[in-house]
């Protein structure tokens, strides 16, 4: 088993936990993901069988609280 855990400090945080929150309960092959926010951090871990998977996931999720972050930043707010 394989884990990364990724935290980002962001006024955004919350706005990005909310918006990529339902990808972690849909089913990824290989992977599993837990996202959680607290303050002004969103944390993701994420579990994977192998390193292939991890990186995939990584990757995908990354994308994901990327265009949220810019979303967010366009849109001007924040729903902590």
């Amino acid at each position: 088993m394989f884990r990364a855990t990724l935290t980002v400090r962001s006024p955004f945080a919350s706005n990005v936990a909310n918006a990529i929150g339902p990808e972690a309960g849909r089913e990824i092959p290989r992977t599993r993901a837990e996202v959680s926010y607290a303050d002004d951090r969103m944390t993701l871990a994420l579990d994977a069988d192998d390193l292939s998977a991890l990186r995939a996931a990584l990757n995908s999720y990354i994308r994901w609280m990327s265009i949220a972050e810019k979303m967010s930043e366009t849109v001007g707010e924040i729903n902590g």
